[in-house]
């Protein structure tokens, strides 16, 4: 099995996990096949740069594409957008990225770093409160009152950026004590307590069902992030990166994602 890494803030270098081969080659169903797709040779690997946000999907994609190629080790590494752009600037070695806007993979692209990117997926913002919503929060309005600890997204993150857009709009400064560097951070202060409300995707709100409650924010509806997908301009498997990009754009992807709650662009 491949592994999951989280990127953590300003790394310069990722070195991916060895592939492993697979002990058991599973029978392609008709569910699980990929056009185009032809046998690896032996312990080739691909590593895939993600959103946080996009965790789950990802990892059922993953199983997908392992059990297409049964000696193809997928390594998914995780972390905020801006960080995997720094990542890639910084001469990660990687197949493919995808971020959770547009303007973060227009980076890349206008760098020369990555190919044409394809848009993916949609989603957009809710708050979330821990279990109980102690502080009584019931609109957007409420993260401004200064009895009401919200985290949000740092500014320069896709989910950061999302947050401003929605509060400047509703005319809402929030009573912001923390800015973290993925939606998935916000959503943990939230979910152990550490804080009262914070904004995050509905996909990683779904992602905790137990641990928060989610308050209606209708504001979130007209700021929609866009998700891109693009292989990079110099892949280490680039036939694999092409296959990987078909399958997460391709109906297996779309059905993967909208059970995650994502929208279709």
């Amino acid at each position: 099995m491949s592994r999951l890494v989280r990127l953590p803030p300003g790394a310069r270098r990722r070195v991916p996990a060895p592939g492993t081969a697979a002990a058991l080659v599973v029978s392609l169903g008709a569910g699980l096949v990929l056009a185009g797709c032809t046998p690896a040779s032996d312990g080739e690997t691909l590593t895939v740069l993600a959103a946080a946000s996009l965790r789950e999907p990802f990892a059922a994609l993953e199983t997908t594409f392992e059990n297409a190629h049964p000696d193809v080790d997928v390594t998914l590494s995780f972390g905020g957008s801006s960080d995997l752009a720094d990542q890639i600037e910084a001469g990660a070695p990687a197949d493919v990225v995808a971020t959770a806007d547009e303007p973060t993979m227009a980076r890349l692209t206008d760098a020369g770093l990555v190919g044409t990117p394809t848009v993916f997926a949609t989603n957009v913002l809710t708050i979330v409160v821990p279990t109980g919503n102690a502080a009584g929060v019931t609109s957007l309005a409420d993260l401004a009152r200064r009895d009401v600890d919200v985290v949000l997204c740092a500014p320069e993150v896709p989910c950061g950026r999302a947050a401003a857009a929605v509060t400047d709009a509703a005319g809402v400064t929030p009573h912001t004590v923390s800015e973290e560097p993925s939606v998935t951070d916000v959503l943990a202060k939230v979910s152990l307590g550490e804080a009262d409300a914070g904004l995050v995707y509905v996909t990683d709100a779904a992602s905790e069902p137990e641990d928060i409650e989610t308050v209606p924010t209708p504001e979130a509806a007209d700021v929609v992030n866009t998700y891109p997908v693009a292989v990079l301009s110099d892949p280490p498997a680039p036939d694999l990166a092409d296959e990987w990009v078909a399958l997460v754009t391709g109906a297996e992807g779309r059905s993967a994602l909208s059970e995650a709650g994502f929208g279709t662009p």
